[in-house]
């Protein structure tokens, strides 16, 4: 980072989202990347403190993101977030006189519609994990399974732990993002597939030493945690296998979201099993099926 001139508001930034806010150490991250990148523009630029910029120079680094970097408007759209609650953290805590930002508007965001597979889809991709092409297909398929019975985001499946599944009821405790937690009921095929997991075979690979395997549901052939970079390999592997093409964790959970609102569960169900804090970030699922639409209008509405 060049623009030594940044550094106090962006430790005493830091701190105030670390201490005060609790955020995720992901989300911390995320801002980081995004701050840096802002600085090291605001640099090239020769603006060199925070008390030197104007609001023009914003309204440039945004042009700079979408012109030149050609991000996508979702991320410009975080990114924009973050420098707007930079800003007005800096002015609210007296270090800059005015705050640049006050004016910056957000880009208007462009929402994708989620990627899913069709169910027969991912009857293959489930089936894919066999003795022939994995030593941990018994591992690896009760992952599959529980991602998209539960609706799992990559991160979830490496960090859930033993004491978060409850086979008696078969449901998986799950902390998402924003520490935020939710029960998540379990069908019975991924049940089984992990009930077995569990009982036949991690036994043998953990051995006994819970501290190296921290707990965890899933772990490595070392009996080590699980990492998320991990999981999203294993599902590009057996998409490929199942000769699937774009598919990556976020794929199950959209079909799971998707599958849910196809086969008639309500929005509000579907936000609470996919840890949403709002339904508007549920709504994107409702474009899956315009026909089931048209029948729900035909059976109850009585001008159809």
């Amino acid at each position: 980072m060049r623009a030594s001139g940044f550094r106090n508001a962006l430790s005493r930034f830091n701190a105030y989202i670390s201490i005060e806010c609790g955020l995720a150490p992901a989300t911390r991250e995320a801002y980081g990347r995004d701050l840096e990148e802002l600085v090291e523009d605001l640099a090239a630029r020769g603006v060199a403190t925070p008390t030197a910029v104007e609001p023009a120079h914003l309204v440039e680094h945004v042009r700079f993101l979408a012109r030149e970097r050609g991000l996508d408007p979702s991320t410009i759209v975080r990114h924009v977030s973050t420098v707007r609650v930079f800003f007005r953290f800096l002015h609210a805590s007296g270090l800059i006189p005015a705050n640049p930002a006050r004016l910056l508007e957000r880009p208007t965001k462009w929402r994708k519609l989620p990627d899913v597979i069709s169910p027969a889809q991912m009857k293959k991709l489930l089936a894919a994990p066999t003795p022939d092409n994995s030593d941990l297909w018994e591992r690896d398929r009760a992952i599959l399974e529980l991602m998209y019975a539960a609706g799992l985001r990559a991160s979830e499946v490496g960090g859930v732990r033993l004491n978060q599944w409850f086979p008696t009821i078969a449901s998986l405790s799950v902390v998402g993002k924003g520490s935020k937690q939710r029960i998540v009921p379990v069908g019975l095929p991924a049940a089984r597939a992990l009930s077995h997991w569990l009982e036949a075979v991690r036994p043998g690979i953990v051995q006994g030493d819970e501290a190296r395997a921290d707990h965890r549901l899933f772990v490595s052939n070392r009996g080590r945690p699980l990492e998320r970079v991990a999981v999203w390999m294993l599902v590009k592997k057996y998409a490929a296998a199942a000769g699937l093409h774009g598919v990556h964790p976020h794929v199950l959970r959209h079909s799971f979201a998707t599958d849910l609102l196809r086969g008639g569960c309500d929005l509000r169900t579907v936000q609470e099993f996919l840890g949403h804090s709002s339904v508007v970030t549920t709504q994107i699922y409702t474009h899956v099926d315009k026909s089931r639409l048209r029948e729900v209008a035909t059976r109850f509405h009585p001008r159809f």
